[in-house]
């Protein structure tokens, strides 16, 4: 059979099959799209760049998906490291220091920082997001030929993948891509499109190289009004491996996840908060409601077909979806209650 019936065929099959299928709706809406497309004028690059885009995602979803359950940190850092640097030491150190408290790494598959980084965690623990450019080397030797290793087309598919799949960011210093990597996920976790997560920039010892860059926010962000005060807060600055692992590990002390299930926010917890602790933070969190109060409750009746939280408690309210700083200073408030209940579980499974 020729590709073009075997598709033919294919598609017949799948269509056939839409009213059954867990997620038939999304599918029928992937298909109506292309279809729209193919009855409209667009260039051959448009096409390649569609086609191209949809493929480094097929890749990724299949490779991610025995994964989804255990948490993940992303790390970030220049591929210019050399392996004699301090910086180069410390991210092989906090890469084996989270990946034995139970979480995965998740890198850029280049040389310096990324190649420190996939070889502390070892390549069971590891992925490697590489991206396929003319004048830089393939994944380094750690990552490299592992099933855990993908090499993107696009850069924008390849940060998709690196925030969508991560509970947590490290950045070590670097050059344009760190910084690049820096802003834009710090942007949407001001935005609200990524996270909440921990964030976490790692120096030397004694350096100053993200105290520099915090002081150029401060003086000409915050200071000039281009950010808020609270914007602040989404991220940790540290040179101590020590700290920002526990940064991490204590973020999802009692928080575990959340969502929008219509015009509620949902924080689903690991334990229920007493009572008291509510009141607090009706009182305390107050300006981050739009209307009524925060309530603590079961599943929402949307949230039901989700068996892995399904019986977590939430804390439900109409979030004003705009001051996600003071958000996250909530969400360590949360993590202050109730801490000791949950110290036998695994805050890396999610």
């Amino acid at each position: 059979m020729d590709p073009l019936s075997a598709l033919k065929n294919d598609l017949i099959a799948t269509i056939d099959r839409l009213p059954t299928m867990e997620h038939g709706k999304w599918i029928q809406r992937a298909l109506e799209s292309i279809l729209r497309l193919a009855d409209t004028e667009i260039d051959r690059l448009d096409w390649k760049i569609l086609s191209a885009a949809v493929g480094d995602m097929e890749r990724a979803f299949q490779i991610f998906y025995p994964y989804r359950h255990i948490r993940k940190v992303a790390v970030f850092g220049s591929a210019r490291t050399p392996d004699t640097a301090i910086e180069y030491q410390l991210a092989y150190d906090f890469a084996h220091l989270i990946t034995q408290q139970g979480f995965m790494v998740i890198t850029g598959a280049g040389g310096g920082i990324m190649a420190a980084a996939n070889a502390g965690a070892g390549a069971e623990n590891s992925f490697g997001l590489n991206i396929q450019l003319p004048y830089e080397q393939g994944a380094n030797k750690y990552i490299a030929g592992d099933p855990k290793s993908i090499a993107f087309k696009y850069f924008f598919t390849r940060k998709l993948f690196f925030l969508r799949e991560s509970d947590a960011v490290a950045l070590f210093p670097g050059g344009f891509g760190t910084q690049d990597e820096a802003l834009e996920t710090l942007t949407l976790c001001q935005t609200g499109r990524y996270g909440p997560v921990p964030l976490v920039l790692i120096d030397r010892p004694g350096g100053t190289y993200w105290r520099d860059w915090d002081g150029y926010l401060r003086k000409n962000l915050a200071e000039t009004g281009w950010i808020s005060a609270e914007d602040l807060k989404l991220y940790t600055i540290t040179d101590d491996i020590q700290v920002a692992a526990e940064v991490i590990r204590n973020f999802y002390q009692v928080y575990h996840s959340s969502r929008y299930v219509g015009d509620q926010f949902v924080l689903r917890l690991k334990v229920a908060i007493c009572d008291r602790d509510l009141d607090f933070l009706n009182q305390e969190f107050s300006d981050l409601v739009a209307s009524g109060k925060i309530c603590q409750t079961t599943a929402l009746p949307d949230e039901l077909d989700d068996l892995t939280v399904r019986d977590l408690p939430r804390l439900v309210f109409k979030f004003d979806r705009r001051d996600f700083g003071r958000l996250y200073q909530m969400i360590d408030k949360i993590n202050q209650m109730s801490g000791d209940a949950c110290l036998d579980s695994h805050p890396e499974t999610k």
